[in-house]
């Protein structure tokens, strides 16, 4: 029998594994405790449990780690981006970007991505494979235990969508999310997606307080459909309903994330349509400067313009942030990430 990865079970699922391997359910929880509150790397390093179920263990799983294969940290600002090998020989990239007293971890959830959003490199190389819930949590053990990181805030928007690798994305969330696993407050997690209408319906079904971000970029379908292919499946009006949903199943607070692109999405009039929208959510709008992506003629507008972009939402009446894209010099800010060296 091949052996499985312990760190894909969720709590629940390990409780299942003792009880077949003729073991007390209990046994799970001080196992997940070890596995991610003290970040055991072996078997051996479990405490409190007989060495027979050591052996039970050992015999049955492994335990995953990822390989750091390339460490840098931007001169600019101090992201840190983080080349990890995979066990298959893929690579997938995680970043941490500091501010003030946060500390935040940009996780990816799949090897390349397949809806090719134009000011993206992830989707440049095509779709390879979805990441494994402990291959997704890994990425948060490796910073904490580690680099004795003290991360803050836990956001999905790493290379690859979220909602199309609901599955394990769900598990990992729920790991991170439970007592015994990394014990973080569903408040601290945010999930990122394109728009994915049946993932978004889903993670509203899971009932936990994670916030959303919504990928829109543009108010129109027409303009949409070119900057965010999978428009043409899940249009904008049944995205903006799916997004109404879920803020009202959950309360939380939906944000539009809207990547500033020079004579493509930054007119006055874009600016107005979606101050409509967010409006219509109560919604929180994320702007972005467009980041240098290979194979792209994009760039971002001028400051004036792009204040003046801002200045119109306020003005209606929306609360609106700036996002700092951090990290251009070793291209860890969004959109830039690819899974590839830079060295």
């Amino acid at each position: 029998m091949a052996k499985g990865d312990i760190r894909d079970f969720t709590l629940e699922e390990l409780n299942r594994e003792m009880i077949e391997i003729g073991e007390p359910s209990y046994r799970s929880r001080q196992i997940s405790l070890s596995l991610y509150q003290k970040g055991g790397s072996s078997f051996e390093d479990i405490s409190g449990i007989p060495k027979n179920l050591k052996e039970k263990l050992a015999e049955r799983y492994y335990i995953s780690f990822p390989e750091l294969s390339e460490h840098l940290k931007s001169s600019e600002d101090g992201t840190e981006k983080f080349l990890f090998k995979l066990a298959d020989g893929n690579f997938i990239e995680t970043v941490l970007i500091k501010n003030r007293n946060r500390k935040t971890i940009c996780l990816s959830t799949q090897v390349g991505c397949r809806f090719k959003c134009q000011f993206c490199a992830s989707g440049k190389k095509g779709f390879v494979r979805d990441l494994s819930p402990s291959e997704i949590v890994n990425q948060v053990i490796f910073l904490q235990h580690n680099l004795k990181h003290k991360i803050t805030n836990y956001v999905f928007m790493g290379m690859g969508e979220p909602l199309d690798n609901y599955k394990n994305v769900s598990k990992a969330i729920m790991i991170i999310n439970s007592q015994e696993g990394l014990n973080i407050g569903a408040r601290r997690i945010t999930v990122s997606t394109c728009g994915i209408i049946p993932g978004i319906e889903k993670l509203k079904d899971l009932g936990l307080q994670v916030n959303l971000s919504v990928s829109l970029h543009a108010t129109s379908n027409k303009l949409r459909n070119e900057l965010v292919p999978i428009n043409r499946k899940y249009p904008l009006e049944e995205l903006i309903a799916s997004c109404q949903n879920y803020k009202a199943a959950l309360g939380r607070m939906i944000t539009f994330e809207y990547v500033l692109i020079k004579d493509k999405n930054d007119s006055l009039l874009e600016a107005q349509r979606l101050a409509v929208i967010a409006k219509r959510l109560k919604a929180k709008v994320n702007l972005i400067e467009c980041s240098p992506v290979f194979d792209t003629e994009y760039k971002p507008p001028a400051k004036r313009e792009i204040n003046e972009f801002m200045k119109r939402l306020v003005g209606m009446g929306v609360k609106v942030t700036l996002r700092e894209s951090k990290g251009k010099d070793i291209k860890a800010a969004c959109g830039q990430l690819a899974g590839i060296s830079n060295l």
